[in-house]
């Protein structure tokens, strides 16, 4: 092979190797959606949290926690202060004492002074640690709130994805029911065409199958309008393509125990209502500091000295307020009632899902009665249909006695469709209600 041919064949070579180095680098500049060929329920809920606008609200109260134990640690640090004041009045300190050759000028009336402190707190009675403890208490607070508000969404992921399911279930009778029908309309043209039947029976399943064709598009509207909210819910795009995953739904066990994050709502509360307690009682202790004072006025610290002049002073401070101890016993009574009412809101919340669960419990065991009598019914309906079917095509019964029977049997099944889906909603309405999931 000929030099320049080698040459030719090393640079077609190299530029498709560098233009496919160029297509994949372009590739992964390009923005990533992501498309869901099939959801799961656990997909969904998973990503409607991470996606829920709530979710930045768990960062904020962790920031709000942050700043404000940090501005209560800031006690801790020396405070400084800065004054000024000038003041004039009405008589000053003068020495009553005349002395031959000796004048004592008294002091001006109108005196100033510009002076900084500095505190330190060395005992503070423990009002720090508890005021620590009380925005400690009211994150908590704050954060199961969140925590409840969250776990509603799963009520309402679960209500849309079931929704969707039930569409499909439908969308999928419907399908059937309409080959049924072209099924029979076929056996009925050539019917037609052998002289056994009328043009009419025919004309009645076209009819019957344009009518099928409006439920299907209805269906499929309601489906896609389930889909539209599921897709802002997890903040992903999905169309008529996507797929939901039916969940295995296993039998809800009788709930020995309520887990709710509303149960550890009523506790932080109550924690809070102590922590406020414990800080206020706090302003009964006595509290001791050093401060250093020093300043520019006139007059100084050397009162006869009737000129500006530099000063400080410094020493222990003890504070010890006694007014405190008057609503001691109020406080106190305070907290009590405080507690008693979280634990009234916390008696009724369990009352009302006791009975919540008591109602899911009845709605579980009359569907799955409900489910037992519908597969009994199908089984009937199915052979009357069959049977009529075989009527049909024999021309002993009419278009229109062959779709009562179609129609029944349809609804039959649409029956145990919806029953069916409604004792898996309702398997999991009793596990998230009873928090045992």
């Amino acid at each position: 092979m000929e030099k320049s041919t080698l040459m030719r064949l090393n640079m077609i070579f190299m530029n498709r190797t560098l233009n496919q180095a160029l297509l994949q680098f372009c590739l992964c500049l390009l923005p990533i959606s992501v498309t869901f060929a099939q959801l799961t329920l656990e997909q969904c809920q998973e990503l409607s949290k991470k996606n829920y606008p709530l979710i930045k609200q768990k960062e904020l109260i962790a920031q709000t926690r942050e700043y404000t134990i940090a501005n209560v640690h800031a006690g801790y640090l020396p405070q400084f202060t800065l004054n000024a004041q000038v003041t004039y009045q009405s008589d000053v300190t003068r020495v009553p004492i005349d002395l031959p050759g000796l004048a004592i000028k008294p002091l001006s009336k109108d005196q100033y002074k510009v002076y900084g402190e500095v505190n330190q707190t060395i005992l503070d009675g423990g009002t720090i640690k508890q005021n620590v403890a009380v925005a400690d208490a009211s994150s908590q607070v704050e954060q199961q709130k969140w925590e409840v508000e969250l776990y509603k969404l799963k009520e309402r992921v679960n209500q849309i994805f079931f929704g969707v399911l039930l569409m499909d279930q439908q969308l999928a009778q419907a399908d059937l029911v309409k080959k049924d029908l072209q099924t029979s309309l076929t056996r009925m043209e050539a019917s037609i065409q052998n002289g056994i039947s009328f043009r009419t029976n025919a004309d009645i399943l076209q009819a019957e199958i344009l009518k099928t064709n409006q439920r299907i598009i209805e269906t499929k509207s309601l489906r896609m309008s389930y889909l539209d909210m599921l897709s802002i819910f997890i903040n992903q795009p999905l169309d008529e393509g996507t797929s939901l995953v039916t969940p295995q739904v296993t039998s809800a066990t009788e709930a020995a125990d309520i887990h709710r994050p509303e149960l550890n709502l009523y506790n932080s509360q109550k924690l809070l209502v102590s922590s406020q307690y414990n800080a206020s009682n706090t302003r009964n202790m006595p509290k001791l500091g050093f401060f250093l004072q020093a300043g520019y006025g006139k007059p100084g610290l050397n009162v006869l000295k009737n000129e500006f002049d530099t000063y400080y002073i410094g020493g222990f401070r003890l504070n010890w307020n006694f007014s405190g101890f008057y609503n001691t016993k109020r406080d106190r009574q305070l907290m009590e009632v405080n507690n008693q009412s979280i634990d009234t809101q916390r008696d009724l919340f369990l009352f009302n899902t006791k009975l919540s669960l008591k109602q899911n419990s009845n709605d579980i065991s009359r569907l799955s009665e409900l489910m037992k009598v519908d597969e009994q019914i199908i089984a009937l309906r199915e052979r009357i249909k069959q049977i009529a079917k075989a009527q049909l095509d024999n021309g002993v019964i009419t278009a229109n006695d062959y779709l009562r029977e179609l129609n029944a049997e349809d609804q039959a099944k649409q029956n145990e469709t919806l029953h069916r889906v409604q004792w898996m909603l309702a398997q999991l309405n009793y596990k998230t209600t009873s928090g045992n999931e």
